[in-house]
C-alpha cells in the first residue's frame, strides 16, 4: 500500500517562530507548556479545532495516584504491570507510580477543584485492575472536564502562550542533520488561500492524542484521527504497538444513531456497584474473572463481546438501579442515558464495546524523546512503554501529567538554537484510483472506519485482518483540504495498525486474534513500526514492522 511521506500541501505561505510548538491542547498539551513557561520559555499551542475539543474533558473516571496513605506506589505499579500482561516497561511504570501524586497536587495548584470528603480529603474511588481505592475525580463523572477547565484557565492567564486554534498539522520540519525544527500546519483562513503555514521551533512535542476515529464506534471526539502517529511515521520516526487498542467495554448502545463518538458510560459506575447482565437477565462476569465486572478492561470487553455473539445480539444491560444516588454521583452519564431515552434509576442501560484508548503510539524514552532528535511525544499520541498490551483504568490522564513535566524538563537543560528547515520532501502521492470531491472523501472515511471495525476490532484473525488491508489498499485519496489529509492520517495509522495485528499471532491484552487465542511467550516484545520509500520515486512509502523482544 502506497502511502505519502508528506502530505500533498503547497508551500507554506507563511512562518513564525517560538521556542516550542505544542501539538494538542488536552491534559499533556496544556501541561507542558505551562511547565515549559515556568522554565521562561515562549511556548505556540496548535489546537486542531478549539481548545476543548480533545479527549481529555470526555474523561469520566478520573485519575489514578496513590494518595492514601494506606495504598503504596508498588501496588499501584503491580496493578499497572498485570494489566499490562508482560509488556510495561517497569522503569517508566515506576516512574508514573511514584512521580504521579505529585502532579496531581500540581494540578490542584493550578486551580483543578477535585471531589472531596466532608473533612476536606480527597474523594477516592476504585476502577477496574485497580486493588485500592485510589482514583480522583471532580463532578462525580466530569473529572476531564474539569482538568480541561482549570487548564485552560491558566493557560489563557499567560500572554506568552500563544494559542493557535483552528489548525491541522501537516508534517514535521527538520533541519540538514535530521532535528526536528518545526512543523507545517493549515491554519483556516490564514496566511495563502489554502492557509498553510509554518511554525519554526527550537523543539516540538507532540500531544495529538489518540486514534480512535480509525473505528466506526469510538468514544473519541471527531478529532481523534491519528494525526501525530501518522505525522511521526511520515517524518521517519518509530511507532510501536499500535495492534493494542483498548475498547472501553461500556459505552452507551445507540442504535442506528449516526453519531461519530458514542458517550462513555465509565467503569466508576461498575465500582459503585452496578453490574452486566445478558439478555436473560444473568451476570455473566462472575466467574470469568476474580474481579467480576472490575476486571481490567479487555477481559470486561471479551467478555461483552462473547455474550453478545452467543446470544445473537448488538448489547448487553447494565443494571445501575440499585447505585445510591446514582443521578447525583453521575450526572454526565444520567444525562447521556436521558437523551437516549432511558432512565438508570429505572432502567437498564444499553452498552457495547467500542474503540477507547490506544496503548501504542510514537515511541519514546523516559524523557519523552522520540527518535528523531528534537521531536518529543506525550499522551496517547505516545508509547511511553506504561501501558503495555493493555491500560490500567485511570492511567491515562496520570501519564500525562508525569511526562509532560518530564519533557519540559529535559528541553529547558538543552535546547539548541534555531535552525533552518531543510528542503520539503518529494510532495507525490500515488493513488489507486481517480476518486474526487468531498463524497469520495467521506465515503473512504467511511469505509476505513467500517472495514477497520469488522476485521481489526474486538475480535481479529488472519482472514479478517486481510480482508481489511484489501479494502485499505483499494481507498485513494485526491484533492488537498482538511478531509483528504485526516482520511489520509486513518489510512495511514490503519495500515500500521492492521500490518502490527497481522503479525502477532496470540492474544495479548486488548490484542484478540481468534485464531491465536493463547498468548505466547515468543510474542514478549514489540513491533516497531516505521514508513519507507517504495522505491518507485512515486514519493509514497510502504508500512514496515521490525521485531524487538524483550530481554
Amino acid at each position: 500500500m502506497h502511502l505519502p511521506l508528506r502530505l500533498p500541501a503547497s508551500e507554506p505561505g507563511w512562518a513564525e517562530p517560538t521556542d516550542v510548538v505544542v501539538i494538542g491542547s488536552g491534559i499533556a498539551g496544556l501541561t507542558t507548556a505551562l511547565h515549559l513557561r515556568e522554565a521562561g520559555l515562549h511556548v505556540t499551542v496548535v489546537t486542531k479545532v478549539n481548545i476543548d475539543d480533545g479527549s481529555t474533558r470526555w474523561a469520566q473516571g478520573g485519575i489514578a495516584a496513590v494518595l492514601d496513605p494506606l495504598d503504596t506506589p508498588a501496588a499501584h505499579a503491580q496493578d499497572t504491570l498485570v494489566a499490562g500482561v508482560g509488556l510495561c516497561d517497569p522503569a517508566a511504570v515506576d516512574i508514573l507510580v511514584t512521580e504521579g501524586p505529585s502532579r496531581v497536587r500540581e494540578l490542584i495548584r493550578w486551580g483543578t477543584r477535585f471531589d472531596r470528603n466532608p473533612d476536606g480529603t480527597l474523594m477516592l474511588t476504585r476502577e477496574g485492575g485497580h486493588h485500592a481505592n485510589r482514583i480522583v475525580h471532580a463532578g462525580g463523572d466530569a473529572t476531564g472536564a474539569e482538568v480541561q477547565r482549570a487548564l485552560h484557565t491558566a493557560v489563557r492567564r499567560d500572554p506568552w502562550i500563544r494559542l493557535v486554534e483552528h489548525a491541522l498539522v501537516l508534517d514535521l520540519l527538520t533541519d540538514a542533520d535530521g532535528r526536528a525544527c518545526g512543523i507545517t500546519l493549515h491554519v483556516l483562513g490564514e496566511g495563502t488561500p489554502d492557509g498553510v503555514g509554518a511554525i519554526l521551533a527550537r523543539a516540538v512535542v507532540l500531544a495529538t492524542g489518540g486514534m480512535g476515529q480509525v473505528f466506526a464506534a469510538t468514544t473519541n471526539p471527531v478529532v481523534s484521527t491519528g494525526d501525530g502517529v501518522a505525522l511521526a511515521l511520515r517524518a521517519g520516526a518509530t511507532v510501536t504497538d499500535l495492534e493494542f487498542v483498548q475498547f472501553h467495554p461500556t459505552s452507551l448502545y445507540l442504535a442506528s444513531s449516526g453519531m461519530s463518538q458514542q458517550p462513555l458510560v465509565s467503569e466508576a459506575l461498575r465500582g459503585e456497584g452496578a453490574f452486566l447482565l445478558d439478555h436473560d437477565g444473568q451476570r455473566f462476569m462472575v466467574g470469568r474473572h476474580e474481579l467480576a465486572e472490575l476486571a481490567p478492561r479487555d477481559v470486561v470487553a471479551k467478555g461483552i463481546h462473547r455474550t453478545m455473539l452467543a446470544g445473537g445480539t448488538d448489547h448487553v444491560w447494565l443494571d445501575a438501579r440499585h447505585v445510591r444516588d446514582v443521578t447525583r454521583r453521575f450526572p454526565t452519564i444520567t444525562a447521556y442515558c436521558h437523551a437516549a431515552g432511558v432512565d438508570p434509576t429505572t432502567d437498564l442501560i444499553p452498552v457495547a464495546p467500542a474503540a477507547h484508548y490506544a496503548s501504542g503510539g510514537v515511541r519514546t524514552d523516559l524523557h519523552g524523546r522520540s527518535s528523531i532528535p528534537g521531536l518529543y511525544a506525550c499522551g496517547e499520541v505516545a508509547c511511553t512503554g506504561v501501558h503495555g498490551a493493555n491500560r490500567l483504568a485511570s492511567n491515562s490522564l496520570l501519564e500525562g501529567l508525569v511526562f509532560s513535566r518530564r519533557i519540559a524538563a529535559d528541553i529547558t537543560r538543552d535546547l539548541p538554537p534555531q535552525a533552518d528547515p531543510a528542503p520539503l520532501k518529494d510532495q507525490l502521492l500515488k493513488s489507486c484510483d481517480d476518486l474526487e470531491g468531498v463524497a469520495a472523501v467521506a465515503d473512504g472515511r467511511a469505509a476505513v472506519q467500517r472495514a477497520m471495525t469488522r476485521g481489526a476490532g474486538v475480535l481479529r484473525s488472519g482472514k479478517t485482518l486481510a480482508e481489511t488491508q484489501e479494502v485499505l489498499d483499494g481507498i485513494a485519496v485526491t484533492g488537498r483540504g482538511n478531509a483528504e489529509w485526516e482520511l489520509l492520517n486513518l489510512l495511514t495509522v490503519a495500515a500500521a495498525l492492521v500490518a502490527a495485528a497481522t503479525l502477532r499471532e496470540e492474544t495479548r491484552g486488548c490484542h484478540w486474534r481468534e485464531d491465536f487465542p493463547e498468548a505466547s511467550d515468543a510474542w514478549r516484545g514489540h513491533l516497531l513500526a516505521g514508513l519507507e520509500t517504495d522505491g518507485e520515486g512515486t514519493g509514497g512509502g510502504n508500512v514496515t514492522e521490525k521485531w524487538e523482544p524483550i530481554a
